[in-house]
């Protein structure tokens, strides 16, 4: 078995996950987590700020690149790379890495991201998983509105989604 392919095993010390349903198959969640176009529409929470610019080359080694304007008019970059990619079933990136692997220098908290995706009737168990190096990275996070943040994308995801059937 690829490493990559092994599921990580979860920790609520060190990670925390959303899960949702979405009434959409799995080919719909897949388009809008892996197309700048719809990325831009529901990444970002929309009352903190907006997707300025988002470049994605989906496969492993390939760019994630999303630059987040707010309130003050500065754009705040986010560049990671995609480790796993495995096309309506789970897409794997990091903030520790940049594209081609190379590795990332930043001052924000690293993360690996998760996001599974498995038919459920006729819709999509989703799940997001954010993989953190230690329990102050993950404290840090959380008093920071990243885990609110990401709670409040998740959900703009699924009407995202749900809207595009």
């Amino acid at each position: 078995m690829n490493i990559m392919n092994k599921p990580s095993t979860f920790n609520p010390k060190l990670d925390f996950a959303i899960e949702r349903f979405i009434d959409a198959p799995p080919r719909l969640v897949w388009e809008a987590l892996t197309k700048p176009e719809h990325l831009k529409e529901w990444y970002m929470p929309k009352a903190w700020g907006q997707v300025a610019r988002a470049e994605m080359d989906v496969r492993p080694g390939g760019i994630f690149s999303i630059d987040i304007a707010v309130g003050d008019g500065q754009d705040s970059p986010n560049l990671g790379c995609f480790l796993d990619v495995v096309p309506m079933e789970r897409l794997v990136w990091t903030s520790m890495l940049f594209p081609g692997y190379r590795p990332a220098v930043f001052d924000d908290i690293p993360i690996t991201a998760i996001v599974t995706m498995e038919t459920e009737g006729t819709g999509t168990r989703y799940v997001f998983t954010a993989l953190h190096r230690n329990e102050a990275d993950l404290a840090t996070n959380r008093a920071s509105g990243f885990y609110e943040g990401t709670e409040i994308a998740v959900d703009q995801f699924v009407e995202h989604v749900t809207a595009m059937k």
